[in-house]
């Protein structure tokens, strides 16, 4: 136990580091002028994984992943593989799991391979550590927390800081000292022993990447990240890079905060003699003010999202654009609304874009508010929400009858106004509830607006000849024609009676949905009200 505290207590030193050198103006891990020239299309059938940890519920930066590494499968009729990286066992959460699985199939993201768990993968990393003691390219550390604690101290006290602080102590033990501390008992990590130097490695979208450790000349340290922890559990570094390579991975598609592991990630390969595959880091995703977006918001999970009315096909559209560009003509004739499959014919890896993409939730709902309209087409979709929704509103209004009709009526005729299915009670209320022409702003409005005198005498003449079934365009110009008014007039007298002047629905479609006798006291109490006004 105290040596997972040990590598938590390296992972947050990590953190802090890495993040300081990102900030720093003088310091860029990515290149001013990244190499160009190189398309990045893919023939050969790709094979990807997305291989997420359970710590949390899947985010948005985390779908977008599983998309890019889906669609490039898809695209070059490869593999998709989903993997779940659940060796940091302290850090797993409850539930977490299914909620990868269960956002993965709402998203209709289908793997096929997998899952695979790590958890269950530990003899074979622990059968690749032992071949890396075994040729000298990796090392058992017995070094204590708190001299760890004290390496770390000292190195950032240098001038320069440097960002790695291990002083390869354990590395130069002998076997003589190495046999007594293993009978001991004394628990140890596995470090890998980095090479002095990394080489430049291949991004397919930022070009050529050189990245080093951050060193001060006059106190050398050394950058070797530890590979298995003293609960026999493998650290990212190893098990992915393993993992990839079983697994036959062409393509890692990933994002960019795993920009600095990735040199460590191809000594390793170089360390077991085989061939990395292509990478590419995908750049971060920001609020519309240029901030990092955290994956703490739990309202930004895949499923928060769906519990808020998002649709499958509207997040997808959403996450997708998140750095990749689709075509100009496309884009454009479509509004940028595109479906699974339709990403799936056109996804590649040229139209990915650079710099940070900004979250901008307006365009989430624009999105599903076209894929919402597309739904409320087909019959099947408005049965499976009725229940829901006539639920919804029988709780809230409870004197409705004929609900179930009077609900399905409003989805076919005005549902397409709607950005959210779960607005339905708010942004239709005015068929529940009686006109408050008081308080209303837009009743009063009419009122000041319209000769009050005749609109009475319009709803007076509506209310004696009112039938099921007359609300008809003829009866708007018949009245039209006999108050010697505009036909707008008289639509605007009507709203003003059936709905107090609220815009939305055809005056047809209010009375269709309130039926005669609701109609009928709706008038009474708009004449009431006119005369008053006189």
């Amino acid at each position: 136990m105290l040596l997972i505290k040990r590598i938590e207590s390296c992972r947050q030193y990590s953190s802090t580091v890495l993040s300081s050198i990102l900030k720093s103006k003088k310091t860029s891990i990515l290149p001013k002028h990244p190499s160009k020239g190189h398309a990045n299309h893919v023939c050969e059938p790709a094979v990807t994984r997305f291989a997420p940890s359970p710590t949390g519920m899947l985010h948005l930066g985390s779908l977008r992943t599983a998309l890019y590494n889906y669609l490039l499968a898809k695209k070059t009729d490869g593999k998709f593989i989903l993997r779940i990286e659940d060796t940091d066992r302290s850090r797993l959460k409850d539930g977490a799991m299914d909620n990868i699985y269960n956002s993965l199939k709402w998203c209709n993201l289908k793997w096929d391979e997998g899952p695979y768990l790590q958890s269950e993968r530990t003899d074979i990393y622990r059968k690749h550590i032992n071949h890396l003691i075994e040729t000298g390219r990796a090392y058992r550390c017995f070094c204590t927390i708190e001299r760890l604690d004290d390496l770390r101290q000292s190195a950032l006290r240098l001038v320069p800081p440097t960002n790695v602080s291990y002083d390869r102590h354990c590395a130069h033990l002998s076997e003589g000292e190495i046999k007594s501390k293993l009978d001991q008992g004394i628990p140890f990590t596995v470090r890998f022993k980095a090479p002095e130097k990394y080489p430049p490695f291949e991004d397919l979208l930022h070009g050529k990447i050189d990245l080093q450790p951050q060193q001060n000349p006059s106190d050398i340290r050394y950058d070797d990240p530890i590979l298995m922890k003293s609960d026999n559990y493998p650290t990212y570094h190893l098990a992915n890079v393993i993992d990839d390579h079983d697994m036959k991975i062409s393509h890692v598609i990933r994002g960019e905060e795993w920009l600095p592991s990735t040199p460590k990630h191809i000594a390793l390969y170089e360390a077991f003699g085989w061939k990395p595959p292509k990478f590419t880091h995908l750049p971060l995703l920001t609020t519309t003010e240029d901030k990092k977006l955290s994956k703490r918001r739990n309202d930004m999970s895949v499923m928060s999202l769906k519990e808020q009315g998002i649709l499958p096909e509207a997040l997808v559209n959403f996450s997708v654009l998140f750095g990749w560009s689709p075509p100009r003509e496309l884009a454009s004739k479509n509004h940028e609304c595109f479906t699974l499959q339709e990403f799936e014919n056109l996804f590649d890896l040229d139209s990915l874009t650079k710099g940070n993409a900004k979250v901008d939730m307006k365009k989430l709902w624009f999105f599903n508010k076209h894929f919402l309209g597309k739904k409320l087409e087909d019959p099947t979709f408005i049965d499976a929400v009725l229940p829901t929704i006539v639920k919804t509103i029988r709780d809230k209004y409870e004197n409705v009858t004929e609900l179930e009709e009077k609900v399905k009526t409003i989805l076919i005729e005005n549902g397409k106004v709607l950005s959210n299915i779960n607005e339905f009670d708010t942004v239709f209320y005015y068929f529940f509830e009686k006109p408050n022409f008081e308080s209303n702003e837009q009743s009063q409005e009419f009122l000041s607006k319209y000769d009050n005198k005749v609109a009475s005498t319009i709803l007076q003449y509506t209310r004696s000849i009112l039938s099921e079934g007359s609300l008809t365009k003829d009866l708007v110009n018949d009245l039209s024609s006999k108050f010697n008014v505009p036909k707008k007039t008289i639509f605007q007298t009507l709203r003003f009676a059936l709905a107090g002047s609220h815009p939305g629905a055809a005056v047809p479609v209010l009375f269709k949905v309130l039926g005669v006798s609701e109609a009928q006291e709706r008038i009474a109490n708009a004449i009431q009200i006119l005369e008053h006004s006189l």
